[in-house]
C-alpha cells in the first residue's frame, strides 16, 4: 500500500489490509484530525483498505 501524508509531505510504502480506523492506529494518527481518501473519495473509518490501494491522508484544518 502507498499512503501519502500531507501533513509532513511524506510517502509510505506499508503492508497492509484492514480498516481504515486500524491502519490510522498503527500509524499513530488520532482520525478525528485527518480524511482518508482513496480514489479521489472519501472513505470511512469503517472502509476496507486492500494492500494495492494508494491512500491520501489529508488533515482537517478549522479556522475561525
Amino acid at each position: 500500500m502507498i499512503i501519502n501524508i500531507q501533513k509532513n509531505n511524506r510517502k509510505i510504502n506499508k503492508d497492509f489490509s484492514g480498516k481504515v480506523i486500524e491502519l490510522l492506529t498503527n500509524l499513530k494518527i488520532n482520525p478525528e484530525t485527518v480524511l482518508v481518501t482513496r480514489n479521489n473519495e472519501l472513505l470511512t473509518e469503517e472502509d476496507n483498505l486492500e494492500n494495492k490501494d494508494e491512500i491520501h491522508v489529508l488533515s482537517v484544518i478549522s479556522g475561525g
